[in-house]
């Protein structure tokens, strides 16, 4: 009695570590080992069901008498075939872990050297050549919550208490066995269930990604390349030794959740309209309105020589006139100067990084122009809302324009806020929708500073801006050189726009140069001079 009470607890403990192993081949270890220490087994393997039912597959294989360790955590492949559940369209009921599941029951064979029914033609041979004697057999069906067969658990050669002589597996041990194989069938669907949904939910979050990303064709591939560099510049912070960043320390739960917030940190731009996102020049909305006025420069061409060949018309009528010379003149400085105004519309329009005021009192000066539009009704050569987006200082986008941009990260917070993550995700929100705040509390959305935010929504806001820097598919610009971006980084650092040490660690373990070398044309990858990079300390 004492001697089932031991085992009982001891099932129970087992129990209690399968409920608690995330690692299916821990999981698998721990079932089959406990499985062969709660009967004094010498070995066993374990299967399972094939995804297309047809076959056993070996999971683990283990015998003690002849140090065999295959599968599992072991580190060494199986290489047993797997098993047939039919052989020429009938059961195989020649086997016994398959005549287990088409009896969906238990097997407890005494001797297989003496038993009738089953072909034991490949363990003889297995024992000829080991020296092996495959005595006593337990095989039991591993059923799930709806009652399907899931794997089978095999037993072999049960041991006496004490010595080595083998024995037949008792009904106790039967018992044991096979409460151990129902735990351990809710473990095994548990793990693959979980497994199953956080697949499901990578796919899910990837898609949300790609689905950004496609969304425009100029920030292709941003939502899957900040989470790459986010997790570049984490491992190296996660190597420092240095100020903050000695105590930063990730594990595998932290750096999946780090990638997850990576991936979503732009989810609110599912929301942005997308003649903004994509918005290459300062008159596009629907189309480039830059072709509607350039047909408004010709009109006015038209109409300043349709005034001067009326001057000219004009002269023919008195006998004095010898000439046109100065109407000639005038007319050609007009055309070009007309010429000259077209063009200096055409290079603001693309936009850039800095415009003059004198540049936006020109286009202002130029909006001022009258011309006979529709009906011959004088109007100014350039609307107002034409003169705002021409006059746009930095880039293509007005101030509303940029605040419906800058809005996503607003709705970035307020989509995450209202899933129910799980406590190994509690942090993505906070993450992913720190990377447009500044150090010095003057970012967005919500204007915290370098202490209000973690080292990872800190380490987000570096890998959101260098990828913007390098990028080569944005609609305003092309992607950046190496040393212009790093010197703009560097800038910002002094400037309290980003974290100084993740900087600092950043250019330090070159991970600049280790993107670049995966996302960047040779183009951009010039030599770096890390000693002259504004704000670094090496």
């Amino acid at each position: 009695m004492d001697q089932l009470l031991s085992k009982i607890a001891r099932l129970n403990e087992i129990g209690i570590a399968l409920s608690a192993a995330s690692d299916v081949d821990v999981l698998c270890d721990q079932i089959l080992s406990g499985a062969m220490e709660l009967t004094n087994a010498d070995g066993g393997s374990l299967y399972r069901m094939s995804d297309d039912k047809k076959y056993l597959e070996f999971i683990i294989v283990l015998t003690h008498s002849l140090g065999i360790h295959m599968g599992g955590n072991s580190g060494h492949a199986i290489a047993f075939p797997a098993i047939p559940l039919m052989l020429d369209g009938k059961p195989n009921k020649n086997n016994i872990v398959s005549s287990a599941v088409h009896g969906d029951c238990t097997i407890n064979i005494p001797d297989a050297y003496h038993a009738e029914g089953f072909d034991f033609s490949g363990t003889r041979k297995f024992d000829q050549q080991t020296g092996y004697r495959t005595q006593s057999i337990l095989t039991i069906p591993l059923k799930d919550h709806r009652d399907d067969i899931i794997g089978v658990l095999q037993l072999i050669n049960a041991k006496q208490e004490g010595c080595d002589i083998t024995c037949e597996f008792s009904s106790t041990d039967q018992q044991i066995s096979e409460s151990l194989a129902s735990q351990a069938a809710v473990a095994i669907t548990n793990n693959k269930l979980i497994d199953e949904q956080r697949r499901l939910f990578d796919a899910f979050i990837e898609l949300i990604a790609g689905a950004i990303d496609e969304k425009s064709p100029y920030t292709g591939g941003h939502c899957k390349r900040v989470p790459v560099l986010t997790m570049m510049i984490a491992e190296a912070c996660h190597d420092s030794e240095l100020g903050d960043l000695k105590a930063f320390r990730m594990t595998d739960k932290d750096r999946y959740e780090l990638k997850i917030a990576g991936l979503l940190h732009d989810c609110g731009k599912i929301t942005t309209p997308e003649h903004i996102v994509d918005k290459a020049t300062k008159l596009e909305t629907i189309h480039d309105r830059i072709d509607t006025v350039e047909t408004r420069f010709e009109v006015l061409k038209r109409d300043v020589t349709i005034e001067y060949l009326q001057q000219k018309l004009s002269r023919l009528s008195d006998p004095e006139t010898e000439n046109f010379a100065d109407l000639d003149d005038v007319h050609q400085q007009k055309l070009a100067q007309l010429d000259d105004d077209r063009d200096f519309i055409r290079r603001t329009n693309v936009g850039g990084e800095f415009m003059d005021e004198s540049l936006q009192d020109r286009v202002r000066d130029i909006g001022n122009y009258c011309w006979s539009g529709a009906e011959e009704v004088e109007t100014k050569f350039l609307d107002d809302d034409e003169v705002k987006n021409l006059t746009v200082a930095k880039g293509t986008l007005t101030d509303d324009e940029r605040e419906k941009i800058n809005r996503h990260m607003a709705v970035t917070i307020d989509m995450l806020a209202q899933l129910p993550f799980p406590d190994h995700l509690a942090n993505v929100p906070e993450y992913a929708g720190g990377h447009h705040e500044r150090m010095d509390g003057r970012g967005y959305p919500k204007g915290l500073t370098r202490e209000e935010m973690s080292i990872p929504a800190r380490i987000m806001g570096v890998a959101d801006i260098f990828e913007a820097l390098t990028a080569s598919d944005r609609p305003y610009k092309d992607g950046k050189p190496l040393t212009e971006c790093l010197h703009i980084l560097g800038n910002m650092k002094k400037d309290k726009h980003i974290d100084p040490e993740i900087f600092d660690v950043f250019i330090r373990e070159k991970i600049y140069l280790q993107y670049a070398e995966k996302f960047l044309g040779k183009n951009q990858i010039d030599h770096v001079d890390e000693a002259n990079i504004p704000g670094y300390q090496p």
